[in-house]
């Protein structure tokens, strides 16, 4: 709800694509230093300093309401999700491999996307009641509450980094620099790794779209929520299922380029219930994606696995930025069924890129 609030205090929309742009102009500055960071220092407080950040932005959006504070509360965002990013991965994943558990990391992976999935889900839904009693303030209040929550589950995570670990922290800050961007030019499964890691976050900018999707079939508005929540299940069911049948990762893909470009080309033409194969489709798509974030993290060393990670942080942003900026561009001749049919193109090539192997 936060562009009501922008909005609601005078800020024009030109104004409100300006915050956008630093907090998505911060999360890329930080991603690889955040990373870094989280070889050298305990990734578990970083896990709980992340929260408190974004919360410290939006009690400046909620008290203290003006550009400018909008301004540096994104900034303050943007930190926090460059520190939670690479950080997460790396420890759930170290932690795992040390209790010989390391396949379990893409059904806890997909897990966690489908239950915070589910979570966004469910604070939407209970965003109207919310400011019907108590305002913007109150919205506010509460998600600096929830980040508060956010920093004790931080703190509650296992962390066993031994003897080892601390002598490569000690080396310092660009030596861990050097051994991440070392690791990816002389291992080119990495390097793969991150590529087809970065190509397939399209579904979650067009995630931003799904709106003007579903209102495009022609349903009445007060069905277009009902729409959006479908797709939004198709991410949830496919996170949950995450970890199972990763050697049908390519079949997947196809299934799901086919599902996305059917189910967009369809529904405008007055078929709301297309959706379905749209929510098809980012079930498959966000299935895939924790198989081929637990093919990154196998193919990474500890002493710089945050660092690795993070890169492929840099990939997804840049891919975000690439497809916000397409669907502006093609949205002047087209609309929104086209726009996310030639959104499902780029995943036929990564199928076959992919074809044959296990991730």
């Amino acid at each position: 709800m936060y562009a009501l609030l922008f909005a609601g205090n005078g800020l024009s929309p030109a104004q409100i694509s300006s915050l956008f742009v630093i907090w998505s102009v911060t999360g890329f500055v930080l991603e690889v230093p955040s990373g870094v960071w989280a070889d050298l220092v305990s990734r578990r407080w970083l896990l709980a300093a992340a929260p408190l950040l974004t919360g410290t932005g939006y009690a400046l959006w909620t008290f203290a309401p003006s550009y400018w504070s909008f301004a540096l509360g994104f900034v303050l965002w943007g930190a926090g999700g460059s520190l939670r990013s690479g950080t997460l991965q790396a420890l759930v994943y170290e932690e795992l491999a040390r209790r010989g558990a390391a396949g379990r990391f893409p059904v806890l992976a997909g897990r966690a996307a489908a239950l915070g999935t589910t979570a966004v889900m469910a604070a939407t839904a209970l965003a109207g009641p919310v400011l019907t009693m108590g305002g913007m303030r109150a919205a506010g209040l509460a998600s600096v509450l929830v980040t508060l929550l956010g920093a004790a589950v931080g703190l509650s995570f296992p962390e066993s980094r031994g003897d080892r670990d601390r002598s490569e922290a000690a080396r310092g800050y660009f030596a861990v620099l050097r051994d991440g961007l070392a690791e990816v030019r002389r291992g080119p499964a990495v390097r793969r790794a991150i590529v087809l890691l970065s190509a397939t976050s399209i579904p979650g900018a067009m995630d931003e779209y799904v709106p003007l999707l579903a209102e495009a079939t022609g349903a009445p508005t007060g069905r277009v929520p009902l729409l959006v929540l479908l797709v939004s299940a198709g991410g949830v069911i496919g996170g949950w299922f995450a970890g199972r049948g990763r050697g049908a990762l390519a079949p997947a893909l196809v299934a799901a380029a086919v599902c996305m470009a059917a189910g967009a080309a369809v529904a405008p033409a007055g078929h709301p219930e297309a959706l379905a194969l749209v929510a098809v489709a980012f079930g498959l798509f966000q299935w895939a994606t924790a198989a081929l974030e637990a093919g990154l993290q196998e193919g990474i060393s500890d002493g710089a696995r945050a660092t690795v990670t993070s890169m492929a942080g840099i990939g997804t942003e840049v891919v975000a930025l690439a497809v916000y900026g397409g669907y502006a561009a093609g949205s002047v001749w087209t609309g929104p069924g086209p726009l996310f049919a030639i959104a499902a193109v780029p995943y036929l090539l990564i199928a076959f890129a992919v074809r044959g192997r296990r991730t």
